[in-house]
């Protein structure tokens, strides 16, 4: 009797009693899904996942998974109850539920979860630890706090935060659920659809254009210009904003699923990128490159260069290896568009064949155009160490003798100065402006004059240098060694101008000599410092430093003799004062006049033949890359 009272039930009666389990939790879990769903889906006005809702919304994803999960242990032990069947169709009406939810979260929070709107959260939130990679539109640097007239960033928000705060995480519930019941095809399409659009839209608010090359390179510079200034915003906006954001986005929505996150991810933003990474490639392969493009072409570099670290950590999915490519591919394609024009510009040097006389030794337009033209490429001064960092330099050697102020070859050759291949390349094109400069120096009959000619031209090479970031690529051993040439030039301009007027007194003015040997000296010094005075009063030297320099060593040079010999030998002079034109006073006011070109010659030319070449045609060109 007591073996019977401790006999095993039978193994139907324990299948029996499993499916009698399972098909009542599946029961249970139809029942309460059956409830929410005729509430919510015959009520217009409210909606499952929303704020007075959410606790309701929470419990019902509980029990779709609850009734996923109890569906399995049914089918396992006992695959043909009919109970499976209503509550597979129950389960597709709770996932059609789910995934209208899931659409009009996505389409009713459209300003809350902009990219924009999602970055500049995450920014704000990244902050509170560290600083974040992420700008604001503006480039104001949000720290965090004030009003949202003195915090752009938290204006930015503010104008996009439109919506359910709670957005995504009930997106991320909706996803999670979906996901972990098979219905992941679903889920992922509608997010798709959505986001897809949103992307396309803000890039054609950013006026990014499907461009093909053929239509690039049939637009006039004055057409493309214009779309290269509007891709340079873009540019920044796209990666920190729209593509920052929806990488954001897609983590966080499907953060239980990496290959879901990277298959939406990349099927939403790689058309957008590739058509916004490859507009530099098509536009650098325009069939019109020329030397004052070069700095449009040097922004575009310089800005996918600054951005590209943001771009790998975005695209980094193997997926969206056509993305990073693309952008290595127009960096490429844009540093042989620069070297290109770089050499057009030495190019155009060499051949720059003017024979224009700068009335009064001022400066020549060749020498401001290479020299502002070097200066604004210097600012690029990254972008161009990496762009020039294997290219050859090819000069003459032994360099021309020409190229050497004074004959003295006192210039070392630029591949034995430098190391970088951007400071020789630099070095090189002024020595070789340097060259035509002194060239056009000989024309000049009055020796004086050319030597000015070379002073005011070596002059302005040197400011420019020491002024910009091209003594960061000369150095300032370039700098003393060229003013140190500009002296030279001003001493022997000095010693032919007014050679004669500084040998037309005794070199000791305190001899004592008769009264008719001063009146010969002064009547000779009145000749010639009047001769020099006339001839100089055209000339020009257009850098007040310099002016001043020169005018001091003369004034010094000239004036203590002239006032000691006139101190000494007035009084013998008696009444014949005509002999004395000019006195001391007079003749510092009248040094005083000069080198200002002051009959208006000072920045004329005068044309002695017909010219080519960048001198002629460049004068007074403004920078393109950094007017905007």
């Amino acid at each position: 009797m007591g073996k019977h009272l401790f006999r095993s039930s039978p193994p139907q009666e324990k299948q029996t009693a499993h499916q009698s389990l399972a098909e009542t939790a599946v029961q249970e879990c139809m029942s309460d899904i059956t409830t929410v769903i005729s509430k919510w889906t015959s009520s217009s006005d409210e909606f499952l996942f929303s704020t007075n809702s959410r606790s309701e919304a929470e419990e019902f994803v509980e029990v779709v998974r609850h009734l996923h999960s109890t569906m399995h242990r049914l089918v396992a032990v006992n695959p043909s109850s009919e109970k499976l069947i209503y509550a597979q169709n129950l389960m597709q009406s709770a996932m059609n539920l789910l995934e209208s939810e899931f659409h009009r979260v996505l389409k009713e929070n459209k300003q809350y979860l902009h990219p924009e709107s999602v970055s500049l959260r995450s920014c704000r939130s990244s902050r509170r630890f560290s600083t974040s990679t992420v700008t604001s539109i503006s480039d104001s640097e949000d720290e965090g706090g004030g009003s949202y007239e003195e915090n752009p960033a938290a204006a930015d928000e503010h104008r996009f935060s439109g919506g359910d705060s709670d957005a995504m995480d009930d997106l991320k519930m909706i996803a999670d659920c979906m996901i972990s019941t098979g219905y992941a095809k679903e889920c992922v399409k509608v997010y798709k659809t959505v986001r897809r659009s949103i992307v396309d839209e803000t890039l054609h608010s950013l006026s990014v254009e499907r461009l093909t090359l053929h239509q690039i390179q049939k637009m006039d510079w004055e057409i493309l210009e214009p779309k290269i200034k509007s891709w340079l915003q873009a540019a920044k906006l796209a990666v920190r904003k729209l593509f920052f954001g929806e990488r954001i986005l897609a983590d966080h929505v499907f953060s239980s699923s990496t290959n879901i996150v990277e298959a939406s991810f990349t099927d939403i933003t790689q058309e957008g990128a590739l058509t916004l990474f490859s507009f530099p490639e098509h536009a650098a392969k325009i069939k019109k490159l020329s030397p004052e493009k070069m700095f449009r072409f040097l922004d575009m570099y310089e800005s996918l260069a600054n951005l590209f670290v943001e771009i790998e950590s975005i695209f980094y999915f193997d997926s969206a290896a056509a993305v990073r490519s693309q952008v290595i591919n127009s960096l490429a394609k844009l540093g042989d568009a620069v070297r290109f024009m770089m050499s057009d510009f030495e190019t155009a040097i060499q051949k720059e064949a003017s024979k224009t006389l700068i009335v009064g030794g001022g400066v020549h337009p060749l020498t401001r155009y290479v020299m502002n033209y070097l200066s604004f490429l210097a600012d690029y001064d990254e972008s161009i160490s990496v762009i020039f960092e294997n290219w050859q330099l090819t000069v003459p050697s032994p360099l021309p003798e020409s190229l050497f102020i004074s004959g003295g070859g006192d210039d070392a050759h630029p591949e034995d100065l430098y190391s970088s291949p951007v400071s020789k390349r630099i070095a090189w094109v002024i020595l070789l402006t340097l060259c035509k400069i002194d060239g056009k120096a000989q024309p000049y009959k009055d020796v004086a004059l050319s030597y000015l000619f070379l002073a005011n031209n070596l002059q302005y090479v040197v400011v420019k240098v020491r002024s910009s970031n091209l003594r960061l690529l000369l150095g300032d051993d370039w700098v003393v060694r060229h003013e140190g040439k500009v002296n030279q030039y001003a001493e022997k301009c000095e010693k032919l101008a007014w050679g004669k007027v500084l040998t037309s007194l005794p070199e000791n003015p305190a001899e004592e000599i008769t009264p008719e040997e001063a009146r010969a000296l002064f009547a000779r010094f009145n000749d010639e410092f009047e001769a020099a005075y006339r001839k100089q009063i055209s000339w020009v030297i257009p850098d007040p430093n310099l002016r001043d320099r020169i005018k001091i060593s003369l004034s010094q040079k000239l004036m203590l003799v002239c006032t000691e010999f006139y101190e000494v030998n007035r009084f013998g002079l008696g009444g014949d004062a005509f002999n004395v034109r000019y006195t001391p006073e007079d003749i510092g006011n009248y040094l005083s006049d000069l080198y200002f070109g002051s009959r208006g010659s000072g920045s004329s030319s005068t044309t002695t033949g017909s010219g080519s070449g960048t001198g002629s045609t460049t004068t007074g060109k403004s920078r393109g890359g950094r007017s905007h």
